[in-house]
């Protein structure tokens, strides 16, 4: 990657906006409750969802306890244990990853990597939170409403959904309904914050091209978001109406408990499409950020420029275009015209090409770089390693005739946790590693972050690997119990036992993880303002932790793209983006 020669700049221009007005908190409640600063927003969106997915990860225990043992745990009922599945998913992939990756990361790090004093709405920003914290209110309710959350299963398909025969069917469903609907709510406001900050809030010098990796994973991913949720929206406020009204949109006509039902006319298939058609740009609303941040830490702690930049930034764009077009490979059995498994066959295919082009960048990248084992690049090298394998069994899966037979088993459910689940989670412990100098001014516990990734990614590869085996034999997903079936052999059940034992021991090994950052926060030595040497503007902020306002009296002026990293000739292995390069005049104008 070459960027503008420096020395050919003549100067850099005046701003041509005045800046930016900041609200400024006149009580304790207003400076970290009802706070407006997206660094307090951040964090506050953070803990709401490390708390609710820890929630989630009880939820696994239950379910792997009933799936290793069953019959031994007298607590966990079929019905249950249904409604364990769908709260863990639905909690895990929309209220944890898409809010830690847009509302928390996104919040942090937008403005002081584009060089921004804030979000271009705050006080929108700061309903954004209590909205979304009311959604996850609403979720964490239905543990306690009578019937209990819903059993329908992460997809909430109906006729199963709404009919009496499933767990949650009164109020456990309404209330998943209704979340939904204010998540999405929260969202847009915070997302039409992300979208505006990065194209009308970059200081001078911050082209698009100069932006950091992350900034366009997260950017693209939100403009996807923007897109996709408002099918779930729709579906989620039609099925609602189905259940309270009587509608029926997607109820069609049938016969419950020997009597006939009031509904006729409805499609349950056309809530598949309106599903996945946000379903499988979620998986990329989560990727494409968890792509932009391991960019960065490979080129930070590999001390390189990113490989092929320009080509990364495009191949962002293309997969975030191309997963609009592949939602029906979830459908292959759903009774859709089966021609068009060919199409989205084919798509399916094709977007593993720009994936594959990133996947190629980080290796080029790694390669006769000056590599540093920190914790943080050891969550990004396993990230990547974790990424190929669950694309690998992706592909398997988006062959038709590979996923009829394989549908519905633990192959899925192996396939998608190593994609939407462990690679992602992979790539935020490293970046809350990553950044945890510069949000709280303290390092964390080395030895304590490296035996919790260890752990962490072999303990992985124990739960999940031995997943597909199952999967490949035939075990279903979603069963409460296998009993004693003629096509799983008893080696599968002492499989599962250890699987159980796995996972149960890898959830843990979390505990050490937030034990080292609480620790860490009061006992932590000081980090300094930039202690990975980093070229990017969040690293230069004059004070760290960043004070109200990030930049001071001056916001920095950017002069290079954001990974010159061993420059020949340079006097350090790292040139930050606001260092001006010999020769270069600033013109100041009245605001900067």
């Amino acid at each position: 990657m070459v960027d503008i020669p420096y020395e050919g700049i003549a100067g850099t221009p005046p701003a041509e906006v005045p800046d930016v007005e900041l609200y400024h908190p006149r009580s304790w409640w207003t400076r970290y409750v009802f706070s407006q600063d997206a660094k307090v927003i951040a964090i506050q969106y953070s803990l709401t969802a490390s708390a609710i997915g820890l929630v989630a990860l009880v939820l696994s225990w239950l379910m792997r306890l009933q799936l290793g043992f069953p019959g031994t745990f007298s607590f966990i009922d079929a019905n249950q244990y249904l409604q364990f599945i769908t709260m863990h998913g639905m909690i895990m992939v929309i209220y944890l990853l898409t809010a830690l990756f847009l509302g928390g990361f996104g919040n942090y790090l937008i403005p002081l990597m584009v060089g921004a004093r804030d979000m271009v709405f705050p006080y929108v920003n700061m309903l954004s939170y209590w909205v979304y914290l009311l959604a996850v209110l609403v979720l964490a309710s239905t543990f306690f409403v009578p019937g209990g959350p819903t059993g329908a299963g992460w997809t909430l398909y109906p006729p199963q959904a709404i009919l009496s025969g499933t767990p949650g069917q009164d109020w456990g469903i309404i209330l998943m309904m209704s979340s939904l609907i204010l998540f999405i709510i929260g969202f847009t406001m915070g997302g039409l914050n992300y979208v505006v900050t990065v194209l009308q809030a970059r200081t001078r010098g911050m082209t698009l091209m100069r932006l950091p990796l992350t900034v366009w994973g997260i950017f693209t991913a939100t403009v996807m978001a923007l897109l996709a949720f408002p099918a779930l929206f729709v579906a989620s406020v039609m099925l609602l109406l189905d259940r309270l009204l009587g509608t029926s949109f997607f109820m069609p006509s049938l016969v419950e408990m020997g009597q006939q039902s009031k509904y006729g006319g409805g499609s349950p298939l056309l809530f598949q499409h309106l599903f996945w058609f946000f379903g499988h740009p979620e998986v990329y609303i989560v990727a494409l950020p968890a792509f932009g941040i391991v960019s960065d830490l490979i080129s930070t702690h590999a001390r390189k420029n990113i490989f092929g930049y320009r080509m990364m930034v495009w191949a962002i764009v293309a997969i975030g275009a191309l997963s609009f077009v592949v939602w029906a490979h979830h459908m292959y059995v759903s009774g859709m015209f089966p021609q068009f498994g060919y199409f989205f066959a084919t798509t399916t295919l094709i977007i593993a090409i720009p994936t594959a082009i990133k996947v190629y960048n980080w290796v080029l990248t790694l390669w006769r770089g000056d590599i540093h084992l920190r914790v943080p690049m050891l969550f990004a090298l396993g990230f990547i390693i974790t990424f190929v394998n669950g694309g690998l069994t992706g592909l398997f899966l988006g062959n038709v005739v590979v996923d009829v037979p394989l549908s519905d088993t633990m192959f899925v459910v192996a396939h998608f946790h190593m994609v939407m689940g462990v690679a992602p989670i992979m790539v935020v412990l490293g970046a809350i590693y990553h950044w945890y100098p510069k949000v709280t001014g303290r390092m964390y516990n080395d030895a304590l972050g490296k035996f919790h990734f260890w752990v962490t990614f072999l303990g992985a590869y124990l739960i999940f690997f031995p997943m597909h085996y199952l999967g490949l034999l035939g075990v279903p997903r979603r069963y409460f119990e296998l009993g004693d079936t003629s096509f799983i052999p008893s080696s599968a059940h002492s499989l599962n036992a250890f699987i159980s034992v796995v996972a149960l021991t890898v959830g843990f090994s979390q505990m050490v993880f937030l034990f080292n950052l609480a620790w860490s926060l009061f006992k932590g030595e000081a980090s300094g303002g930039n202690p990975w040497r980093a070229t990017t503007l969040e690293w230069q902020t004059p004070e760290t932790p960043p004070g109200h306002g990030n930049w001071g009296k001056e916001l920095p002026v950017v002069y290079r793209w954001a990974y010159d990293y061993s420059v020949p000739g340079a006097e350090e292995d790292f040139i930050p983006q606001n260092q001006p390069p010999r020769g270069t005049h600033v013109v100041q104008g009245a605001a900067s």
